[in-house]
């Protein structure tokens, strides 16, 4: 501790200022979001939506699946429209076409170019002007507005209806027939979709941009970067080159110091006394598995049904299970076998690592178990039950679909889900408190590797700041401390913990060098990661200090991805140094493909969306998740399945495995994941930003462009990628089950006997 103390100070103010920044400016997201009005009211005074029906709307809009059916303000699914950009082009086409018919008695297509100019101007006038008063909370409309606004209403009214006259634009959009049916629910999601889009043009008081500083991009209503954005962008650049050039040179000039050391001539694991908490998270890979089987089976209906709509293959399954349950399904599942993996992981490490087995821990363990299946079991049926509008608004929050994406399931489950995390919690430290009481040269690493455990265990009660009538600008706020520090921020820092355990234990890598690039690893990466939130909220009605902290500092995030080259050598070697070293082969090569991943996914895929210029033509298109499949399940993924597979070794059989069947498992995912971007997501993405750029956000996501034949054959092709995924992911399925069965495992006749790879008791410890 006291030879890291430099080290060790500057985690500490890193971690601490980086909070004061993210809450310090998340006040102004509370401050400066965009008015709820008591009332809209027309010139006349008639009444169009109160408050109260705008955040009834916002209920309704979440239990269909809120953010899984399409998107607001950017953020959701990705192939209905973003209402709020689809909402406004509408309303702004449906004005033009009034004024046109009155003034020139003939379609506003037909009109001349200095008539259509005059009117446009016109348009951006009357639209972008802020009407709301502050002292009444009252947004009032002109008349002509209203009647755009009724053509919209008509519009959304049949289309969620279920309407015969618009069946072939629901299949285009995946949205499930009379996914509304009551009239009530229909005026409140209406009211919730004008206010959004009221938020993206409406400007704000005293500035020259909206709300959402001007986002959606649609030149007619005059929705344009704002000077702030390229600004930003610009900064942005400049310090990722500084910080790439700082790291470069710190790292070029400092005194060789070799991390790592001569390996063991035999496995210091070999003697690991395998204890009945540790050999009861058997079934935890098992359950890591199934629901990996299960979601990647959901991932290829909902790529399906973007060419589909309603059927796959014919098959009308979304009678049963739509778009919306799917998808939300996928992702939920996704977060659910990684989050197992990674607890499974703590509890085989944790006793390890305190060097003891706490009483009743297998007890904990086994009870855990149970609270993990309930929590995906009650959610996923709550969540069928939301979208198939079988439960009320409010309980429809609490037990089926929040709406908000990666954090979909009920709040009752969510509680529940914590709770789970804080039992793991206190079973983590009951387990590591001898060790830390301990006075090792372990001490800081295993320190540091608690501290990352008790930010897991406590952060993703950060969901819990929203509610179901929050505004959705808050929401967003605390949706991204869970998915972006819960998710993609500590679990991270929990990883680099376990690999620099591992690695240490294992005799590879000097315990005080694994402690200090641990802890440098870990500052580097919050300092970006934490104030780094705010890139995921340049657009959500927040203001444009928002995209100054967020831009410059979520460019940090990208500096540490520059030496990754070298840990994935360095990985590499370690799988070499020694002939014991060939019964972990597999799990360090899943590590090797995290650290390929993190590069080409989280660095070079999410940097392409991460400067607010960039974001602002790709905020909802095919783009982001190019990003989210190849970080989710190139770094987070992989590294899961590298942890299963390390636990698998030390509680399994000690016979050396058939690895063939694994191989193939480990090479079909990486290729397949990398023909599914560049084949479909990618350039559907490209193409996208082109429309975007040319003609607006609104154009990018309609199902004219969507559906058009290029990009229909595009999805298409993403059959190719998914189909070897599947493939490996069988793969891989049918290895784990073949370590229960035994035919995963070598035949006596089989194995040839290495050093380093004879049979070998296990203890087991009481």
């Amino acid at each position: 501790m006291t030879s890291n103390r430099r080290l060790w100070t500057a985690l500490i103010l890193c971690v601490g200022g980086s909070f004061f920044l993210l809450g310090f400016f998340g006040q102004e997201v509370y401050r400066q979001a965009p008015p709820i009005p008591s009332q809209v009211v027309t010139e006349s005074g008639a009444v169009l939506y109160t408050h109260e029906q705008i955040l009834d709307g916002q209920q309704v809009w979440q239990s269909i699946g809120g953010q899984q059916v399409g998107s607001i303000w950017g953020h959701g699914a990705y192939q209905a429209p973003d209402w709020s950009a689809d909402w406004l082009h509408r309303e702004a086409i449906a004005l033009l076409g009034v004024w046109s018919e009155r003034q020139h008695g003939r379609p506003f297509k037909e009109l001349g170019a200095e008539q259509r100019g005059a009117l446009e101007q016109r348009l951006r006038s009357q639209m972008r002007r802020n009407t709301f008063d502050p002292e009444t909370s009252i947004v009032t409309i002109t008349e002509d507005r209203a009647a755009a606004i009724q053509s919209n209403t008509d519009h959304y009214t049949a289309l969620f209806r279920g309407d015969s006259s618009l069946q072939s634009l629901r299949e285009d959009y995946a949205l499930h027939d009379g996914a509304i049916q009551d009239p009530e629910r229909l005026a409140a999601l209406n009211a919730f979709f004008f206010w959004t889009a009221w938020s993206c043009i409406t400007e704000r008081p005293g500035k020259s941009y909206s709300y959402t500083n001007n986002w959606p991009h649609d030149p007619l209503l005059g929705n344009r970067p704002t000077a702030s954005n390229v600004l930003w962008s610009l900064i942005s650049i400049v310090v990722l080159l500084g910080g790439i050039g700082c790291l470069a040179w710190f790292y070029f000039s400092r005194k060789d110091d070799d991390e790592t050391q001569e390996a063991p001539t035999e496995d210091p694991l070999r003697g690991l006394p395998i204890t009945p908490s540790m050999r009861a998270l058997g079934k935890y890979l098992a359950v890591v598995i199934a629901l990996f089987v299960v979601q990647v089976l959901l991932g290829a209906l909902t790529a399906h049904y973007t060419v589909e709509g309603h059927a796959f293959f014919g098959l009308p399954i979304a009678e049963w299970i739509p778009y919306a349950v799917s998808r939300t399904w996928h992702i939920q599942t996704a977060v659910f076998w990684i989050a197992t993996a990674f607890l499974a992981a703590g509890l085989f490490l944790a006793p390890i690592i305190g060097g003891r087995e706490p009483k009743y821990q297998r007890l904990g363990v086994n009870v855990l178990f149970g609270a993990l299946l309930l929590v995906v079991g009650g959610s996923m049926v709550g969540e069928w039950l939301s979208i198939h509008q079988k439960l009320g608004l409010d309980t429809g929050f609490w037990f089926g679909h929040q709406g908000y994406e990666y954090v979909d399931l009920g709040r009752a489950w969510q509680i529940a889900l914590f709770g789970g995390l804080l039992l793991w919690l206190v079973l983590m430290l009951r387990a590591l408190m001898p060790a830390l009481r301990e006075k090792s040269s372990q001490r800081g690493l295993i320190g540091l590797f608690t501290g990352s455990v008790v930010a897991i265990g406590l952060l993703y009660g950060s969901g819990f700041m929203f509610g179901a009538r929050s505004h959705l600008a808050v929401a967003e706020y605390w949706r991204w401390w869970v998915v972006h520090l819960w998710v993609e921020g500590f679990f991270e820092v929990f990883a680099t913990g376990v690999l620099a355990f591992l690695f240490s234990r294992l005799g590879l890598v000097k315990t005080r060098n694994a402690t200090r690039a641990f802890i440098a690893s870990t500052t580097i990466f919050l300092l970006g990661g934490i104030p780094g939130t705010f890139h995921h909220l340049y657009f959500s009605g927040t203001p444009v200090s928002i995209t100054a902290i967020g831009s410059v500092f979520s460019a940090l995030e990208v500096v540490p991805l520059i030496l990754i080259g070298k840990e994935a050598l360095d990985t590499l070697r370690h799988g070499h140094r020694a002939a014991w070293m060939e019964r972990y082969r597999w799990p360090i090569r899943f590590f090797v493909g995290v650290t390929f991943w993190n590069l080409v996914g989280a660095g070079l895929f999410g940097f392409l969306i991460n400067p607010p210029i960039a974001l602002y033509f790709m905020q909802g298109l095919n783009t982001t998740p190019v990003h989210a499949h190849t970080a989710l399940f190139g770094v987070y993924g992989l590294l899961s399945l590298g942890l299963v597979l390390l636990i698998a070794r030390k509680i399994g059989s000690d016979r050396p495995w058939r690895e063939g069947t694994l191989g193939f498992a480990f090479w079909a995912m990486n290729g397949g994941l990398a023909l599914m971007v560049l084949l479909s997501l990618l350039p559907i993405g490209l193409a996208q930003t082109f429309a975007s750029v040319d003609r607006g956000l609104w154009f990018a996501r309609s199902a004219d462009y969507l559906q058009s034949p290029l990009l229909e054959n595009l999805r298409w092709l993403r059959i190719v990628g998914d189909t070897i995924f599947l493939t490996g992911v069988a793969s891989l399925a049918w290895f784990m089950i073949g370590l229960k069965t035994g035919w995963s495992y070598k035949t006596e006749a089989e194995f040839e006997l290495t050093p380093g790879l004879e049979p070998q008791r296990v203890v087991v410890r009481r």
